[in-house]
């Protein structure tokens, strides 16, 4: 049976999905090579890195969750949709994406023990509400949250404090109650900050190149870990200070 959490200065810890809990990019990175490699051997007469860069060029135009990359991409390659080819390149898409995905070490077993220890977890992703489900129950995390937020329940995305300030209000807690972890600074806890609520970086996702990388100064977060389990300190910390306020 959980622990209860009355009396504590922390009460609910929120995570950003992609990234934070599983490697999302690797996954992604390794899909899209699948994917390209399977037109090629259908017919799409060009280069594996031609065709890597060009769908990732459409991702960046598009955002990461463009759902209808494949089509855009024969499109411009063809002139037209080829079902052959792009029928290729789901089922490759697919299969490597189920392969790969997988938790960060220490994720499962963090989240486990906060989950015994009675805090209330949410989830708080930009990504579509059927495709952070999905990635949520091929994961087997789908249990473990008391609140799942995308983008599709809000309509706002982070930095906005708007979203942040929903999940506290579903988890039914105070902003210095809560915990935000995530791995992107200008979003996660750029926008966390915003409505108050303590921050942790997840250093250990934040790993493949980015113009927020490039130009950035710090992350601007409370407290950076390395490693998921390295939260269950942190939120001891909290719970030891609880005058300390999000910086």
């Amino acid at each position: 049976m959980p622990t209860s959490r009355a009396g504590h200065p922390i009460q609910a810890v929120v995570f950003d999905l992609d990234n934070t809990l599983y490697d999302f990019m690797g996954a992604k990175h390794q899909a899209i090579v699948a994917a390209v490699d399977a037109m090629i051997d259908a017919g799409l007469e060009l280069t594996p890195d031609e065709g890597y860069r060009r769908i990732f060029a459409i991702y960046d135009a598009r955002g990461i969750e463009y759902q209808k990359v494949f089509n855009a991409f024969l499109q411009q390659e063809l002139g037209a949709v080829d079902d052959r080819i792009l029928a290729a390149a789901v089922v490759a898409y697919r299969r490597s994406r189920d392969g790969t995905l997988a938790l960060y070490p220490h994720a499962l077993s963090t989240l486990n023990l906060l989950a015994k220890q009675g805090y209330r977890l949410a989830v708080l992703s930009d990504a579509p509400r059927f495709e952070a489900w999905i990635r949520l129950y091929m994961l087997r995390l789908h249990h473990l949250f008391d609140l799942v937020l995308t983008f599709d329940d809000t309509g706002i995305r982070k930095p906005d404090p708007e979203p942040f300030r929903q999940v506290l209000a579903g988890l039914e807690v105070a902003p210095h109650e809560a915990v935000m972890v995530g791995d992107w600074p200008e979003r996660d806890i750029a926008g966390a900050k915003l409505a108050g609520i303590h921050t942790v970086y997840a250093r250990y996702g934040d790993k493949y190149p980015s113009k927020d990388r490039e130009k950035r100064v710090g992350s601007g977060a409370d407290f950076e870990i390395d490693d998921p389990v390295e939260l269950i300190e942190v939120l001891a910390r909290l719970d030891r200070a609880p005058q300390e306020e999000p910086r």
